[in-house]
């Protein structure tokens, strides 16, 4: 039988700030984002800056909302496939046209080639 570690503690800040920056990302207040889900600005605010640990249903209510992969925070020493700002950026350039897309391909590209020169050149 395996032995309760009842000394264990999940620090819940990392995750809480993953969602209020997913929340900024999309220009949502605290306000707007209380009135989506039915809580308390301040109970956000609690989650997302003082690492209060919210029901499984609202956890996993953000996580969908914002698209936030929680392997990551929960399995932190463990490679992840996608991180969740990945997956917000993947869904960001999905929402460009043809030529905004260009202009953003572009822009990776010169950061690609930026990187690769020596320093100094």
């Amino acid at each position: 039988m395996i032995e309760r570690n009842s000394n264990f503690k999940f620090d819940f800040m990392p995750l809480g700030q993953a969602i209020k920056k997913a929340r900024e990302s999309k220009g949502m207040t605290r306000e707007q984002l209380a009135e989506i889900i039915g809580y308390a600005p301040r109970h956000i605010q609690a989650i997302e800056n003082e690492g209060q640990h919210p029901s499984v249903d609202l956890l996993i209510q953000l996580l969908t909302m914002f698209d936030i992969s929680a392997d990551e925070y929960i399995f932190p020493g463990k490679d992840t496939i996608v991180t969740s700002e990945r997956r917000q950026f993947n869904a960001m350039v999905d929402q460009l046209d043809e030529k905004e897309f260009s202009v953003a391909m572009a822009t990776v590209n010169g950061l690609i080639a930026a990187k690769a020169k020596p320093e100094g050149n």
